[in-house]
């Protein structure tokens, strides 16, 4: 009995070694040795040291990592190679003690014997292989370089541009991140800022449909990610831009007699700075970008017809200057092979000056009266970043903790004459906000043997103390009684939790997000309309995604993801804004959020020199949050006043085609089509006067479609040629018209290989003019905007 128990003993220790044995994974990263930027598709094989016979094998993802399953213990050789690298081979012992064996990060050399003259890229598919997000280098963007983030994006398949805001599938609620985090700069809510961003300073941008819940649940619409430049080659480095143009050429509309002119060779300058010091464990960075632009902002001709058969003609015109300088800081300090620290700074210093005037004349065009502005206003944004990383011993294991601080002043000065037939107007407010927002999280990665497992928490503290005061003039149509103290605050808690399977043949990801929310709105008690406001909620935001994979080359997916947009304090703010005599803009404090859920079947089929990607997608909201016009039945004065419409719905089809059709022609072809749709609903306006508005139900098909061409002339000479169509499509009351624009870009590489210099051109045809319809209760107009869409641009660039 005794040998027959030792003889028990030894065979279970003999399978179970041999199980623990076979179940090893080796997991690392490849990059260029130079540039440390990631090398996707690299070719990584595991041969035995023993008789240098091959194992197994990989290809490095889209961010250059790999994984090896399944070893056995024993010595091995890894060798990876890819196309314009030397090949580099490393031994390794794989032990018994751990299940994961992270070798951490192979560097390649250049084969420069082999090259030549020859450079050498790797693309990364613009389609994520989770088909979750796109990810799109600014640097291909040639036809849009050299002006700012958001006139970048204009050529993005899935992205429209409407009233200076950016549309994912033609909706506008979308979450805007900076490095993976909310700032002031681009709006903790609704979107802003993008248009005065320089895209020089930026290196890629990622539009993310399907967000996890690792992600805040704010932007239904989903989220577009700016990731700055930040160089890491050893030493020091850096590159120095400078980009000059001209827009407005010439005068597309003639002006209503006797105002000043309209902004004509209007200049853009943009000089741009990156520094980089990289040496041992320490990596300093700066970016450092200023963008001055005269604009016309805007040129919008309108008809306005009332009920009683009144007719004004009006028209807006706004001359810009705008002065935007960022400053972006920091270093990057590895503590040891186990834990980093990056500590980075970010300042933003705006300064807009708008001188506009607004004639109104009757329907025979005579002068009825005339509204001149100009406003003054100064944005000052300051960003502090920490964040902390940890690296387990087993490979992939993470702990990540981070914190951001953000503070954002608005500073807005506005002044206008009132020049009436028989009198003369000086009226004026002044705006103060001081926002501050702190920011802690804390996320921790485990991989498992088939996925990984995500949690976290985060928790917001955001405040907006804001005070408006009105300064009224001769026969003044500011409402003063509307003016005084505000103040918006603001707690969110939330937690998450992530789980992602894969094998052979299916992927797996299911995730929730539960956030808690306490708003609360302070209004002085001596508003004429609004009380102070607020609300609070736990709920719950669940996403999923599922893919079978029918071969390494066809995928289909299916997404499911429930999100929220909550109003931001610009949405709720009690004080009118007197952009228009005849059209004040007013916040609602009684807003509440808008939540929706979307349902998304993603298919991708690629071949050696392409690939396919299409999705349908059904998009259902609840509380819809819109701008509601309309008048309060003692004046011609229209109000537009955020309300909650309601359901509404958006659903359609989109299809990304990419293909190299020579050596020297690609495209990519981006399609959506979609239908919106918003459900009749009533609501009652507090402001000036309570009074009741009711809309049937709205609903169109619309959609866009783009075309980039990419033309490689020589080694050292591309082009793109850009085309956009944008389908008529409706909005809050009304539709807007059908757009098309032509875009060009040309670049050289001289200097062997470190300077660039570029020529584009947007909007080549002058097409782009803006023309809508409002149906209003009491009224309706058209109008049609001839604001600045033409630019010529001429940039160079120079790394050292």
């Amino acid at each position: 009995m005794f040998r027959k128990f030792i003889l028990l003993v030894l065979i279970t220790s003999f399978y179970s070694n041999l199980s623990a044995q076979s179940n090893i994974t080796i997991s690392g990263i490849v990059k260029d040795k130079e540039s440390q930027t990631s090398i996707p598709y690299a070719n990584v094989i595991l041969k035995s040291e023993k008789n240098n016979v091959f194992v197994t094998g990989t290809a490095t993802n889209e961010e250059g990592r790999f994984t090896i399953e399944n070893v056995t213990s024993g010595n091995y050789i890894l060798e990876v190679s890819v196309i314009g690298y030397n090949t580099e081979t490393q031994s390794h012992f794989v032990g018994k003690l751990s299940k994961y064996l992270d070798v951490k990060t192979i560097e390649l050399t250049e084969n420069i014997t082999s090259l030549g003259e020859v450079l050498v890229t790797t693309e990364q598919d613009e389609v994520s292989t989770k088909m979750d997000k796109k990810t799109y280098d600014l640097k291909d963007n040639i036809s849009q370089s050299g002006g700012s983030v958001l006139q970048a994006m204009q050529n993005l398949p899935s992205v429209t541009i409407q009233e200076g805001k950016v549309q994912l599938r033609g909706n506008d609620k979308v979450t805007v991140l900076i490095d993976g985090k909310q700032t002031a700069l681009t709006g903790f809510g609704n979107q802003s800022g993008l248009d005065n961003i320089p895209a020089s300073a930026i290196e890629k941008i990622e539009i993310i449909n399907n967000p996890s819940s690792k992600y805040d649940a704010n932007g239904n619409a989903g989220i577009i990610n700016i990731i700055y430049k930040k160089n890491k080659v050893q030493g020091f480095n850096g590159k120095v831009g400078f980009t000059g143009g001209l827009g407005s050429l010439w005068e597309r509309k003639a002006n209503f007699p006797d105002i000043r002119p309209q902004y004509t060779f209007t200049p853009k300058i943009n000089p741009s700075l990156s520094l980089n010091y990289r040496k041992n464990k320490v990596n300093l960075f700066f970016q450092g970008d200023y963008l001055y632009t005269e604009t016309l902002n805007k040129n919008e001709f309108v008809n306005r017809i009332y009920d009683d058969g009144t007719i004004i003609n009006r028209q807006t015109k706004r001359n810009r200057d705008t002065q935007f300088i960022t400053l972006k800081s920091g270093l990057d300090w590895n503590i040891d092979d186990q834990n980093t620290l990056t500590i980075s700074g970010l300042y933003g210093g705006e300064i807009i000056i708008d001188n506009g005037d607004e004639p109104f004349v009757d329907e025979n065009f005579e002068r009825l009266y005339l509204w001149k502005f100009l406003e003054d206003e100064v944005k000052t944004t300051i960003m502090a970043t920490a964040n902390y990383q940890h690296k387990f011993k087993e490979a992939g294991r993470l702990l990540n903790v981070g914190f951001n601080y953000t503070f954002h002043r608005e500073d807005e000065k506005y002044f206008f004459e009132n020049i009436q037939p028989t009198f003369t107007g000086l009226d004026s407010f002044v705006l103060l906000s001081d926002e501050q927002v702190y920011d802690f999280n804390v996320d921790y990665i485990r991989p498992l043997k088939y996925g990984k497992f995500e949690t976290g928490i985060k928790l917001r503290k955001r405040n907006i103390p804001i005070n408006m005061q009105f300064f009224q003039g001769q026969n003044s149509p500011i409402d003063a009684g509307a003016g005084g103290w505000a103040e918006y605050k603001e707690i969110i808690p939330a937690l998450y939790g992530n789980y992602s399977f894969e094998n052979e043949t299916y992927e797996a990801e299911i995730g929730l997000r539960m956030e808690y929310v306490d708003l609360n709105y302070l209004v002085n008690p001596d508003h004429n309309t609004y009380k102070s406001d607020g609300y609070n909620y736990t709920e719950p935001f669940p996403n999923m995604r599922f893919a079978y994979k029918f071969n390494e080359n066809n995928k289909m997916s299916v997404f499911y993801n429930r999100r929220v947009d909550r109003p931001n304090e610009v949405d709720i703010r009690i004080f009118p804004k007197y952009d228009d005599v005849e059209l004040i803009k007013v916040g609602n404090p009684g807003l509440r959020p808008q939540f929706t859920n979307l349902v998304e079947l993603g298919y991708k089929t690629s071949w050696e020199q392409g690939s396919l990607y299409a999705a349908l997608y059904h998009r259902f909201a609840d509380g819809t949050i819109t701008r509601i016009s309309s008048t309060d039945g003692t004046s011609n004065v229209i109000y537009a006043i955020f309300q909650n419409a309601g359901k509404s719905y958006n659903s359609g089809i989109e299809m990304v085609f990419e293909q190299e059709v020579t050596d020297w022609y690609s495209l990519n072809l981006n399609g959506n089509i979609y239908r919106n749709q918003i459900d009749s609903f009533t609501v009652q306006n507090l402001y000036p006067t309570p009074n009741t508005f009711s809309a049937d139900t709205q609903k169109t098909t619309s959609g866009s479609l783009k075309l980039n061409n990419t033309l490689k002339f020589s080694e050292k000479v591309n082009a793109q040629l850009s085309a956009v169509y944008l389908a008529a499509d409706i909005i809050p009351q009304g539709k807007i018209e059908s757009r098309f624009s032509l875009d060009f870009g040309i670049k050289k590489s001289i200097q062997k290989g470190k300077g660039e210099l570029f020529l584009n051109a947007t909007d080549l045809l002058n097409t782009m003019t803006v023309k809508t319809q409002v149906f209003g209760d009491g009224f309706q107009y058209t109008s049609s905007n001839y604001a600045e869409s033409q630019v010529i641009r001429l940039g160079y660039s120079y790394k050292f």
